[in-house]
């Protein structure tokens, strides 16, 4: 007889008690939460739903079916993990979070999901007819995958989530559904599996894949003094500030209300980003490359 796990019966009422009635399919009774229906349940009357093992280990039969199934994938929040396990992740189903086993997870206990991050899953049932959650696979987010404009999304922040860790780098998807990819060196630490995290276009690979950075662009890493000066620099007609790093310390404070060690400071963080030339004299603002940035 085929499992009745994890698929949608029309089942017939048996019995009921004070908190559920019991309706039998295939000569197996299934559990009904007797707060669900919209109305009272008569004895030989028929009631459709999906049925899974809730939290308890009874059979229950719920007529709020979930989107998810053997052949479709939907996204599933984490609420929880256990290390001998996998992690729980949450499908929609009363009572009940499916398992993503450990043997899909990555080896390194601290790259797995965190409560609230998300995967994209599918129902698996082993042979002791237990559901399962199975991740989706890189032909699977392929295939999803939507094209985007390269002069749209050129130099863009986006927000991505991780499916996929690998040696070479990271595999994420955008959450306009563009695929990408981040490679070692534009991340400082490697995120999680479902980890939803800030990247930004840099360029473009052979396979249509977004090449991402997970780094901030150098601004972003510069502080108040170094912000304070490139704004000075942006106001000038000619990008162009006649102060450098010998400057008269008098000269720096007067203009820009800083001390000189903290205008070397600015400086040197500004010449190591590359945001500004320095010569006898002056400082200028490198103007940004006007090329697009794509590998191919």
């Amino acid at each position: 007889m085929a499992s009745i796990i994890g698929t949608v019966v029309t089942a017939k009422v048996t019995d009921e008690n004070d908190n559920a009635y019991f309706v039998q399919v295939d000569g197996q009774t299934l559990w009904v939460d007797k707060m669900e229906p919209e109305k009272p349940l008569h004895i030989g009357g028929l009631y459709e739903g999906f049925v899974y093992e809730n939290e308890d280990h009874q059979l229950q039969l719920t007529r709020f079916v979930p989107e998810i199934s053997f052949d479709h994938y939907v996204w599933g929040t984490v609420v929880r993990t256990r290390h001998d396990l996998g992690v729980f992740v949450d499908v929609g189903l009363p009572n009940k979070d499916l398992v993503v086993s450990l043997d899909e997870l990555p080896t390194i206990s601290r790259l797995w999901p965190k409560k609230d991050d998300r995967l994209l899953v599918k129902l698996a049932r082993d042979n002791k007819e237990r559901l399962w959650g199975t991740m989706a696979d890189q032909a699977v987010f392929a295939e999803m995958a939507k094209s985007y404009d390269r002069a749209q999304v050129k130099n863009t922040d986006m927000m991505a989530t991780v499916f996929r860790l690998k040696m070479a780098g990271t595999s994420v998807i955008t959450d306009d559904g563009y695929l990408g990819f981040v490679h070692p060196s534009e991340r400082n630490q490697e995120p999680r599996l479902g980890q939803h995290v800030k990247v930004r276009v840099i360029g473009h690979l052979r396979d249509g894949e977004l090449n991402l950075s997970l780094k901030p662009r150098g601004y972003e890493e510069i502080g108040d003094d170094a912000h304070m000066l490139l704004a000075a620099l942006e106001h000038q007609a000619d990008h162009t500030l006649p102060f450098w790093d010998k400057s008269d310390p008098e000269d720096i404070r007067n203009y820009f209300g800083i001390s000189k060690s903290q205008f070397k400071r600015a400086i040197g963080n500004l010449l190591k980003q590359r945001l500004i030339s320095q010569q006898p004299g002056e400082i200028k603002l490198i103007e940004a490359d006007a090329d697009d940035g794509t590998d191919d």
